[in-house]
């Protein structure tokens, strides 16, 4: 396993180590060094490995003479492959005063429209470079934070109870010391993500900020209208608190939302899901959704099911109506658990206002 301490991300942790003379055996990531070619001139880059990070000719032919691994920025693409962070809403939603149409997030989502089935290896290696780099950021951004994931459906309004309930599910989660998760998307998603960010501001802040969203309930017809009215959000709260968002290129329809402090996009469907429920080491919990939904469910269950990732991770479907007789999925989930380990770790709950309490019961 690399050692994340060699890893170079900002140019500030360049040159902290260049400094030092020597990026023997680092992995320098998407770092522009076009002013650093003294720098590289000077130090030993043997064995280092430099992913699209853009240099001067000079500095280029220095390293790669070194012995150095080059992979060189490549022109033209919306997205860098070889990034070192997770995005930001402000990097993705960038150019959002021009329509949604002129944003990376767009932009990328075009890109793979054009490109996802048209055979090209090269196109289909820079999607997958992108998702390791992604993955890669995700785990070092949270270490051994708590994570809890909160799952919904999409289709959820601004304007609807149920994502006021799933705000005040994300506020209670973040308050009580654990990062909240999502799948990234609008709805119940975006609705948790808004209340772990509102969670350092005073309770009379979700009215007032669902007031300001209710301007624009959904994300259709207008992406742009929707995104705008959640950067109002942040304007009037700009100190907001934490959370992720894990969304796809995949469902490209449906934008990232802009409550997510740090976000993980990736291109590829299936990673994005498994790793999302895979980090949630301290639970997940299920609002009412529908087909993505309760795939997620069984998504979860079946590594608690085999013990495939150690002890099980708690899951709490909210929702009893919902989830007994709309989609019956929680009598298949708690035949699929009897006499296993996962039996204790599974719980079924009226409202959002039992779910802290019940994953507490269950950690």
């Amino acid at each position: 396993m690399v050692n994340p301490d060699i890893e170079i991300e900002t140019l500030a942790e360049f040159d902290q180590v260049v400094a030092r003379g020597s990026l023997s055996g680092y992995r320098i990531q998407s770092v522009n060094l076009l002013e650093r070619t003294f720098a590289l001139l000077a130090a030993d880059t043997s064995a280092a490995v430099f992913l699209g990070c853009a240099m001067e000719p000079d500095a280029s032919a220095k390293v790669r003479a070194d012995g150095a691994l080059v992979f060189p920025p490549v022109p033209d693409l919306p997205f860098n492959p070889y990034r070192g962070l997770l995005y930001t809403p402000e990097e993705l939603f960038e150019g959002l005063p021009d329509g949604y149409e002129a944003t990376p997030d767009a932009e990328t989502y075009a890109w793979f429209q054009e490109t996802g089935t048209d055979g090209d290896v090269f196109s289909s290696m820079l999607r997958s470079v992108h998702d390791d780099a992604v993955s890669d950021a995700l785990d070092e951004h949270l270490g051994a934070t708590r994570v809890v994931g909160v799952m919904g459906g999409h289709a959820l309004s601004r304007d609807r109870e149920g994502y006021r309930g799933a705000a005040e599910l994300g506020r209670a989660l973040t308050r009580s010391g654990l990062t909240v998760a999502t799948g990234g998307g609008p709805g119940a998603m975006e609705a948790a993500n808004l209340g772990a960010y509102l969670a350092p501001a005073p309770d009379e802040a979700l009215d007032e900020a669902l007031e300001l969203l209710a301007k624009a309930p959904s994300f259709e017809p207008s992406v742009s209208d929707w995104a705008r009215a959640a950067f109002a959000v942040r304007e009037r709260w700009p100190a907001g608190g934490d959370s992720v968002g894990i969304p796809t290129w995949f469902y490209g329809h449906e934008p990232p939302n802009a409550f997510a402090a740090h976000i993980a996009k990736y291109f590829a469907n299936a990673t994005r899901e498994d790793g999302l429920l895979a980090r949630s080491t301290a639970g997940v919990v299920f609002l009412p959704g529908a087909a993505g939904t309760v795939q997620e469910i069984f998504d979860a269950a079946t590594p608690n099911y085999y013990g495939s990732r150690g002890e099980p991770a708690p899951m709490v479907l909210v929702g009893r109506a919902h989830w007994t007789e709309h989609l019956p999925a929680w009598p298949l989930l708690r035949a699929l658990a009897r006499g296993r380990a996962m039996e204790q770790r599974i719980a079924l709950v009226d409202s959002v206002d039992e779910v802290p309490g019940a994953l507490a019961s269950m950690s």
